[in-house]
């Protein structure tokens, strides 16, 4: 397996039919599978760069980021929706992932994390072998 994710930090917003309910994360989450690499991406707008946090430890990729409240003196909040505070995502990484070459750029709220995979866990081609025995005896 490539990959699991395990996200403690889940909220559900309203319900669609009263038995169905819509969820979503604090930290949005895509991750795309190339050729010789994983990306994800993480939806992080209005994040300082500087309260980002990206681990790896034992197979464990861990976001961790912070948005900070963004009231003036005078102002009253008559309604919030975006949410603030401190916030953490962990995804599981499978052993064909080399996290010691793990690079990460934020850029328009998004932060894009690669991860190359290993040579074992690259498409190859493989060699079809034939029984060499093609003459009939009549």
């Amino acid at each position: 397996m490539l990959l699991t994710s395990f996200d403690p930090f889940v909220r559900v917003f309203g319900a669609t039919n009263g038995t169905t309910a819509r969820v979503r994360t604090i930290m949005p989450m895509d991750v795309i599978r190339r050729k010789d690499e994983v990306l994800f991406r993480f939806d992080l707008p209005g994040v300082d760069t500087e309260s980002i946090d990206v681990t790896v430890d034992r197979g464990v990729l861990t976001v961790s980021a912070k948005r900070s409240e963004e009231t003036t003196e005078g102002e009253n909040p008559v309604r919030r929706e975006r949410i603030r505070g401190s916030f953490t995502r962990r995804v599981y990484l499978g052993d064909t992932l080399d996290s010691d070459k793990i690079e990460a750029t934020y850029n328009d709220g998004v932060l894009a994390i690669r991860l190359p995979l290993l040579e074992k866990a690259q498409p190859r081609k493989v060699e079809i072998h034939t029984d060499s025995k093609k003459e009939i005896a009549a």
